[in-house]
């Protein structure tokens, strides 16, 4: 698949690219690795450097600007095949952004020092693709202790909020810093390192959050940043 920007025109995936599929945890939810992923990743930097960023939403810790429309979706079609033998289901883009994280960990708010899901709905997925390197930090995967969970949907959430109440009130909440490895309420189930152009792909509902170590700097520069591209795909029109 290919898109126009300006007056190039990109291959999105790259056909060299390394494919392989990690089954996770108790649950073993499955997870896309895709390394060399896109085909012109330099052209994707230097979109993302053109870009408008801005806060977009209360919970992400940095500074979002939107992909083309026309980019994610041929990101997208590009990856149904495998997407769709993965998951059974291939949705349609509900937004794709450039992303970098900004917030120092001193500065971040109680939710944002915790594993997270983007939605409770089994059939959203994300994919990831970092644009910078390993040293800025990947992303980890949780199970919460006080039930188990691994993933979180409609009807799982109310033990899974009550247990999260349960654990905050035993042990307080996290420390101002970016979760790293086990904590008294989460027990870490797998962990990805950064690479330039590799890809990670699941299910949105499971419990996760940056991999970002301490110390490290956190501009907001699409140059220097922890810079990634995120695309969610969910069928809004169908429940």
């Amino acid at each position: 698949m290919r898109w126009q920007t300006g007056a190039m025109t990109l291959n999105v995936l790259n056909p060299a690219a390394r494919i392989r599929v990690v089954r996770q945890g108790h649950e073993q939810q499955p997870v896309i690795v895709i390394d060399d992923m896109l085909a012109a990743p330099d052209s994707w930097r230097a979109a993302a450097a053109r870009a408008d960023y801005g806060r977009m939403g209360e919970y992400y810790p940095g500074v979002r600007a939107p992909v083309p429309p026309a980019a994610a979706g041929a990101m997208r079609d590009d990856l149904a095949d495998v997407i769709g033998e993965v998951f059974g289901v291939a949705p349609p883009v509900l937004e794709c952004f450039f992303s970098i994280v900004t917030t120092q960990p001193a500065a971040l708010a109680p939710i944002q020092r915790l594993p997270h899901v983007d939605g409770l709905e089994p059939d959203r997925l994300a994919i990831l693709i970092y644009l910078s390197g390993a040293e800025q930090g990947g992303t980890a995967f949780y199970r919460q202790r006080g039930t188990g969970f691994e993933t979180v949907d409609v009807a799982r959430f109310p033990a899974f909020d009550a247990a999260l109440s349960a654990g905050v009130a035993e042990h307080g909440m996290p420390p101002a810093a970016y979760i790293a490895g086990d904590t008294p309420l989460y027990e870490q189930i797998a962990a990805y390192d950064a690479a330039p152009n590799r890809g990670l792909i699941y299910r949105s509902h499971a419990l996760h959050c940056a991999n970002i170590p301490a110390g490290v700097a956190l501009p907001a520069d699409p140059v220097s940043g922890r810079l990634s591209i995120n695309s969610f795909l969910f069928d809004a029109g169908v429940r």
